[in-house]
């Protein structure tokens, strides 16, 4: 059976690393103890290409701000949908606990889609 993954593009002011990083070490947390195989969060380091449409252009990206490219493996999409359904559910995500918190980038301006995995290794 192919694993499923779910994938993310979001531009993130540069200034806001340091909190999109403590952020997405607690997501990584929760998706890995419900069930996820495998949790990334990169960040732009070579956006410069030459072929192609680059990601700076591609997303709108302004002088301060950088790209997180994040994905998480699971076995499978039923598995993607039992594991999120667990962390939408765990009270480490919940909305009460982010009343406070400022979200480190524009939800407006991120991406976020499910794929099936066509080739592996």
């Amino acid at each position: 059976m192919a694993t499923y993954v779910d994938g993310f593009i979001i531009p993130i002011k540069k200034a806001n690393l340091k909190a999109y990083k403590k952020m997405a070490t607690i997501g990584r947390k929760v998706w890995m103890e419900h069930g996820a195989l495998q949790y990334f969060e990169c960040i732009g380091d070579d956006l410069q290409e030459k072929m192609g449409m680059p990601f700076k252009k591609m997303c709108k990206l302004k002088p301060d701000e950088t790209l997180a490219f994040s994905f998480i493996i699971y076995k499978s999409k039923a598995d993607r949908n039992r594991v999120n359904k667990l962390v939408h559910a765990d009270p480490r995500m919940q909305p009460e606990q982010y009343k406070t918190f400022k979200m480190p980038f524009d939800m407006k301006r991120f991406s976020f889609g499910g794929f099936k995995t066509i080739v592996q290794g």
